[in-house]
């Protein structure tokens, strides 16, 4: 199987994907599994790959390395996924497989099925793919490589674990917005998208905001109206409700529209259903501190400089917005 048949067979994949070709028993079994996996964040999930999977998209990231045309080394790549959102891992998954490694999948307990299916959909369309696929729930062995994504607790143990094997381990990160006061209301409801996809519960979700001094609120919280089904998910709810009465009790100064928490804070990473914020003077004083924090930040989002992402695009990333800006494609060619 050569590189051409492997993108034929993800461009085919990705056509599926985006007629629904995954069996709707197999979504409900995954929502039933974990509450946070919806079928509207499943189904979004599963588009956002299909349009990943276009060939145009896929010809044009591997066009970035002349390299994989010729490359025909196979190893065998252990993945270890994190399972916050649906699919987390699929980049992974794809950029093993791409490279023409094997790969030996050690999924998340809360995100256990859905790839599983895709990867049945893959083999289905080429066979070949199936001595290459390997899923695990038991100790991992017989690897050359490890790709493993966790909490900054987890990564610890990562780091001593696999230290003696070519290694990327990624940790906690979250992502940022910056507002200057002339954002529009369609900003405010992309805006919204980055914070509320997934609840939040993403390393691409917003959970963060800095605004000028005398910020007002008004208009980005009534912006935020069109996004209040989240309050009928019982565990958004019951987090919205735990930090309100947080914020009551210790008089917290905060602001609310009843299903999102606004308040001041210097921390990057904000809990379910809060964003912080801080005020700026100076924009200067903003970049310089993103700089200084970026091993911290996964995206960051506004509409004030061409290198940040635009509003309502940080769960649509490109093939080449790698994961804590580590080029995992370029980590696989030189293995």
């Amino acid at each position: 199987m050569n590189l051409a048949d492997r993108i034929s067979a993800f461009s085919l994949l990705g056509k599926l994907l985006s007629e629904k070709k995954i069996d709707q028993k197999i979504c409900k079994k995954a929502e039933e599994n974990n509450r946070w996996f919806t079928q509207k964040n499943i189904n979004f999930s599963i588009l956002e790959i299909s349009k990943m999977l276009e060939k145009e998209n896929l010809n044009k990231w591997i066009n970035n390395y002349p390299k994989l045309n010729k490359y025909k080394t196979e190893k065998n790549v252990a993945v270890i996924m994190a399972g916050n959102i649906p699919l987390v891992g699929f980049h992974d998954f794809l950029s093993v497989l791409i490279s023409g490694h094997k790969i030996i999948v050690k999924l998340s307990t809360k995100d256990n099925i859905l790839l599983k299916e895709i990867a049945k959909l893959l083999i289905e369309i080429e066979p070949k793919f199936e001595k290459k696929i390997t899923f695990t729930d038991s100790i991992l062995k017989n690897f050359d490589a490890v790709i493993a994504t966790g909490s900054d607790n987890s990564s610890k143990y990562f780091d001593y674990y696999f230290n003696k094997y070519p290694h990327i381990i990624r940790k906690n990160r979250t992502s940022i917005a910056i507002l200057n006061g002339k954002e529009t209301e369609q900003d405010f409801k992309n805006l919204g998208t980055d914070i509320f996809a997934y609840y939040g519960l993403g390393c691409r979700n917003v959970s963060k905001i800095f605004v000028p001094n005398n910020y007002n609120f008004t208009a980005f919280l009534d912006s935020m109206q069109s996004f209040s089904d989240v309050y009928t998910n019982n565990k958004y709810a019951n987090n919205y409700d735990y930090n309100s009465s947080l914020f009551l009790l210790n008089k917290i100064k905060h602001f609310s529209n009843n299903f999102l928490l606004l308040t001041k804070n210097i921390s990057y990473s904000s809990p379910i259903s809060v964003i912080y914020y801080e005020n700026y003077s100076n924009i200067e004083t903003i970049y310089n501190r993103i700089e200084n924090d970026k091993e911290k930040l996964q995206v960051i989002v506004s509409n004030i400089s061409d290198e940040h992402t635009k509003f309502g695009q940080t769960q649509s990333p490109n093939l080449t917005d790698y994961a804590d800006n580590i080029d995992t494609l370029n980590f696989l060619l030189n293995l």
